[in-house]
């Protein structure tokens, strides 16, 4: 579990590991759990070469994407195979049975060590005028699955849907792949995760893990049969995930011309960019196989305040043999800009 929940004046975070501890006490499972700004947490990122992911004050910065790779660097050290994420905006918890089953389906069928597992909403509902209405898509996947299709299609040259996932906040990887990705900021991981693929594997740039590309890499787009009830943070939230969604692509190195002058047009026409304005860009933060993984795992042992772990799951760098860690992202309200959760 990694939150970047409000702790005063009232400490959600410490309400939430209490909830976490007594689920675990009850099923027997195991847990860790950190707050994304711990400072101990941050040393430890600092220790370990990995400091793009600092902030001014030294923390580990607010956002969506860094508080994955925090989950990612904590279910590494586990020594877990796969890891699945869970925005914790959805108003129906028994949901995750359902993703988790779709995880384990996508692994079940990969015939490479580096997968992914990417939900596709059945539909996401709202209500409108005092009725449910079943809606396809969500206001912000219409848009980003739109420019990703386009790029694909620039490079084959056929029109194409094949991408439903290009915001999937619920989406598992296989750690194989995991630690070698890189991740963008905020609302951009997870339309990043496609980019980097295709910039890595997709044969336009040069490999830089030949290994992989012999493998290959599959990803699985798997459709849930029940709906997808999530909190309506408003239209601000979609037009922040919108734009961070563009940004990267814009500036991604296979975007091509066509692509960057439908992503400017758009972002102007609903007034996201001045005339003559470029596309701002998203930080991307290295692969956690960069960083020295026993260092970090030593400091945040010795100086994250925050840092739980349950049942006695201690830190090790060789598999355990236990079955897959999901590692939720838990939010709350908070005045904290860029809090985690989708």
């Amino acid at each position: 579990m990694v939150s970047n929940s409000s702790r005063d004046p009232i400490d959600r975070y410490q309400m939430e590991c209490e909830t976490l501890s007594r689920f675990c006490r009850v099923t027997q499972r195991p847990a860790v759990m950190i707050h994304q700004r711990d400072p101990g947490l941050a040393a430890a990122f600092d220790a370990a070469g990995m400091t793009e992911l600092l902030d001014d004050q030294g923390l580990v910065r607010h956002g969506k994407g860094e508080g994955m790779v925090v989950g990612l660097a904590l279910a590494q050290l586990t020594g877990r195979r796969y890891v699945g994420f869970v925005d914790a905006d959805n108003y129906v918890p028994g949901a995750v049975h359902e993703y988790v089953k779709a995880y384990a389906a996508g692994f079940h069928l990969a015939v490479t060590p580096y997968s992914m597992v990417r939900i596709s909403w059945r539909t996401k509902p709202k209500i409108v005028k005092n009725r449910i209405f079943f809606n396809r898509w969500g206001r912000t996947s219409q848009v980003t699955n739109h420019f990703l299709n386009l790029l694909v299609a620039d490079y084959s040259a056929f029109g194409t849907e094949l991408i439903a996932t290009g915001n999937a906040g619920e989406h598992a990887i296989s750690m194989e792949l995991a630690r070698r990705m890189r991740f963008g900021s905020g609302y951009s991981v997870e339309p990043y995760e496609y980019l980097y693929l295709f910039e890595e594997y997709g044969g336009v740039l040069e490999a830089r893990h030949p290994e992989v590309i012999k493998a290959g890499v599959e990803v699985f787009q798997i459709e849930t049969r029940n709906p997808h009830f999530h909190e309506d943070k408003g239209s601000d939230h979609v037009e922040e995930m919108r734009v961070q969604a563009l940004n990267v692509l814009y500036h991604s190195p296979i975007s091509t011309p066509a692509v960057k002058e439908e992503i400017v047009a758009f972002l102007r026409e609903h007034q996201q960019l001045e005339a003559g304005d470029e596309p701002a860009r998203e930080r991307i933060y290295p692969a956690i196989e960069t960083m020295d993984a026993g260092v970090f795992a030593s400091v945040l042992a010795d100086r994250a305040t925050t840092f739980r772990q349950l049942r006695e799951e201690r830190i090790t760098h060789e598999a355990p043999g236990e079955p897959p860690i999901v590692v939720e992202e838990l939010t709350a309200p908070t005045d904290e800009p860029g809090s985690s959760g989708a």
